[in-house]
Parts: structure tokens; sequence; C-alpha cells
């Protein structure tokens, strides 16, 4: 038989992939292919954190293919510009992939689909990132749901499919392999040094992956309705860049949490895990809000929200505070450097800084969805796009504008022992937990027997919380008063 060309995505692994299961039952040689088409991402290049991920991800992909007899074929350009041209010096007569959901790459694969359709090639796309494809979910008046619970309750109704068996055991491989780039030649990794804080806390790669499940499953998962809360612990599951770039799949996810639930024959076998499920839903939402409100990434779905009047920044001072760390507020700062160290944040954390960058700052969301978006291993439109629009009040079923989290309460309920932000703030590492999260009203010799300057070593806060507080409801109230903002 001809060769099927198996397009890699955000979908790098071997078990439970639609895709490679039906280039399997299909026969014949199986060429599997991986495009870095930065043109066809629109707006939304990968950001460099992400970069980083997937330049090891297809390393580990690469090597687990050839442990079956097979490789990856890794190119660049404009994707059917590169699948038209190994089509032709391959043979293939057929084109499998699995679907993304991005506005962008939705239009792409459309207009691929279409024209090797009509040149008479085998084109066929499978559901393989979701657990429920987007269009395939509605309201009882056949509209997009916008609330997440009434939302999440329909998806409850509906069967989640077991994880497809496969025998990957070894690949069938083409007469001739196609002329293919190293994974170092894309240029992925970046330039600043990020490799040594991202490798030791990161495994890309399937393998990594399942383990992460498993651990986590038997772990962590019972408590995590209390853990997901605490970012001082290990207390969730850490398998969002592994979902995203499709390591493990959410079929997988729920089958793993069904094995949890044998024992008891309760499903789900805890509290935590019925709530680790609802963050699975959460994910669902916001892919089935991206692919029904596709502006979002740009522009608030509340479009009253278009006219908030944002606080001025000369020369970014504030926002780049904020990016750095610098804020003053230590449960702020101690998230922004988790985040640059390690590209990754504790989402109770998350729901804290982005709260802080639009509600004392008064800076647009979509300023801190950019920075997220280039400096989080686990960048995810859909997800990112719902975060930001959630914590500033202008998204589907989103936190109030008026709900404006106080840091120092955050600290205080969340990290009351301050071990948190001592690991990530380590000027701070000294001071008694009572003080760490408002070091400004320690009294002097606190302060100076741990060794802490306010203004020195560490910055006095750029904002006060009460002032900064009033003024973003004042913006608010002027915001349903109907006026227009200069």
């Amino acid at each position: 038989m001809t060769p099927t060309r198996l397009w890699f995505r955000q979908d790098l692994r071997l078990q439970d992939n639609p895709a490679l299961h039906a280039a399997i039952a299909r026969g014949g040689p199986i060429i599997p292919v991986y495009i870095l088409d930065d043109a066809g991402e629109g707006r939304w290049v990968m950001g460099a954190a992400a970069r980083w991920w997937v330049h090891h991800a297809l390393t580990a992909l690469d090597a687990a293919l050839r442990s079956r007899g097979s490789r990856l074929i890794v190119a660049r350009g404009e994707s059917a510009t590169v699948l038209r041209e190994l089509i032709a010096s391959t043979g293939a007569e057929t084109v499998f992939w699995n679907r993304r959901y991005e506005p962008a790459t939705i239009a792409r694969d459309a207009q691929v689909k279409a024209e090797f359709s009509a040149a008479g090639l085998e084109v066929k796309s499978f559901t393989g990132a979701l657990l429920n494809e987007p269009h395939t979910i509605t309201n009882k008046q056949g509209r997009p749901f916008q609330v997440f619970t009434p939302y999440w309750r329909h998806c409850l109704t509906l069967p989640v499919a077991a994880p497809i068996k496969m025998d990957t055991g070894a690949l069938v491989a083409p007469a001739k392999w196609p002329r293919s780039l190293a994974v170092p030649e894309l240029e992925l990794l970046p330039r600043i040094p990020w490799d040594a804080g991202f490798a030791a806390v990161w495994a890309p790669g399937e393998t990594a992956a399942r383990a992460r499940l498993r651990e986590f499953a038997a772990g962590a998962m019972a408590e995590y309705g209390d853990g997901r809360d605490q970012p001082a612990r290990d207390g969730t599951s850490r398998l969002s860049p592994h979902l995203h770039f499709g390591e493990v799949s959410p079929r997988q996810v729920w089958a793993a949490v069904r094995a949890a639930a044998k024992g008891s024959g309760v499903f789900p076998p805890s509290k935590g895990a019925g709530v680790f499920l609802s963050e699975v839903g959460w994910r669902e939402f916001a892919h089935h809000l991206l692919f029904h409100f596709p502006q979002t990434p740009e522009r608030p779905l509340r479009e009253e929200f278009a006219r908030f009047p944002w606080a001025p920044d000369p020369r970014a001072k504030k926002l780049r505070a904020w990016e750095r760390g610098q804020t003053g507020y230590p449960i702020v700062d101690a998230g922004m450097r988790q985040l640059w160290q390690t590209g990754w944040m504790h989402n109770r954390v998350r729901m804290i800084v982005a709260s802080f960058l639009v509600k004392h700052l008064r800076l647009p969301w979509t300023q801190g969805s950019g920075w997220f978006w280039d400096t989080l291993v686990d960048a995810d439109l859909a997800s990112n796009t719902l975060g930001w629009q959630w914590s500033a009040g202008c998204g589907a079923d989103a936190a109030p504008y008026f709900r404006i989290f106080a840091p120092v309460l955050q600290g205080n309920k969340f990290d009351p022992a301050g071990d948190y932000v001592r690991r990530w703030v380590p000027e701070l590492s000294r001071l008694p937990a009572e003080s760490i999260h408002a070091p400004w009203e320690a009294p002097p010799h606190v302060l100076a027997a741990a060794g802490v300057k306010l203004g020195g070593n560490y910055p006095k806060p750029i904002v006060d919380h009460a002032t900064a507080r009033n003024a973003a409801l004042a913006a608010f109230r002027e915001l349903r008063a109907g006026k227009s903002v200069a």
C-alpha cells in the first residue's frame, strides 16, 4: 500500500492516538511528520517557553518512534507546502491528523483538507485532544454555553470513551525515508538561560506524562480539593503542559481516575478526584468558548469591557515590575518568579497575580495574557484566554470585577507559613511568618534581623492596596455608568 502521512501537531504521543490508530489499521508504511509552521498559528505563534518544551518533546517522540522501527520527519514551513512536497516525494495518498481548535489552525486545516481532497487524496482528521468536541455541545436553546456549571453538568451526562487500545510494537517503515531536519535545526531552544531551571522541574514526553499521571492518581489526587490551593505543596497534577502538547490524552486522565475507583466502586473515588475532573472540565469549557467566540484572545467576551478605563503606565514601568516579580507584594512576586524560573505557576497564584495586574495596577488583561503566553510551558490559547478574562471580569462565567483579591490576605490564607514565598523570594526567607506577606508592616528590628531593606534588596509596594482597590472600583462604576473613555 502507499504510505500514510501522519501529521503530528499537539498530539505528541503514541498511545490513545486516534490518527496513529487509523494509520495502523489502514496498513502499509507510516511516515510521521512534525511541521513547525509559525505563520499557520496566526497571531499566536508559540511562545519561548513552549518552544523549549516542544524541542524536548519532539526528541522524545522521535526516540519512541525509532524504538519501533520508525522515525519522526521534522520540517519547517507552511504546512500545505511541506505536506505537498512530502506527498510528491513519497507517493503517499493518505494524510491523517488529530484536530486542533484554535481559530487560525481551524482555518488552516480546512484549507489543507479541501486542497488535498480535491486532488484525490484520502484526508481524515480525528478527535484526540478533548473529551467532547466544541461543536457537539449546546444548551437547550441550541446555543453555546457561557456558564461552566450547566456546561459541565451536561457533559457529565455524556459517555467518556475508554482510551484506544493500541499495539505500537512495530510500525511499518517506508522503503525510503524523506529528508528531515534534525530537531535542533528548528532552533526552538531559547537564547536566554532557561534550560537549567526548566530541566530541573520538567521532563517532556509521553513516558514522563504517563508516569506523572500515575503518581498523581495514586497520591495527591485524593486531597486535591484542598491541596490545589496551597502553593507550597505538591498538590496539583502538573499535567497541564503534557495535556496541552498531547503527551497524555484527557481520556487517559479519565481512565486513570476510573482505575483509582475500582476498589471502592465509587466514581469519582474521592472528593479530590471529583474536583480534579472538574478542572479537566474547565479545560474543555475553555476550548468550547474559544471555538464559539474566536475573537476572545484579543477582545473581551463582554463587549462593554472594551471601553474599560485602564490606567496609564508610562514606559510600562508597572508592567515590568509585575513581570519581574518586583511589585513589593511577596505572594505576587513569588508567583512571577516561579513562572520565570520554571515556566509554570501554581493555579491559585495565577489568580492572585492576574487580579493584581488588572485591578491593583489596572493594566489591560491582554498584557498579562501576552506575558503568560511567552513564559508558560503550558501556554494554551483557550485556557489562557479563559483564565485572563475570568480574572478581568470580562469573560464567560467570570469573577465580578469588583471582587478584588487582597494579596496579603491571600498569602496569609494559602501560604500561612510563608514557605512558598521563602522559596521564590529568598531575600525575605528569614522573615517570620507573621511578617512575610506584608514586610512593610514589620517593625524595623524584625526587618534588620532578617536582612531585609525595603527599597533596597526588596522593593516597597508599588501601589497601596486600599488606594488601588478604591481606584479599581471607581473605574468599574465608570464603566457601568456607560461613560466614554477618552
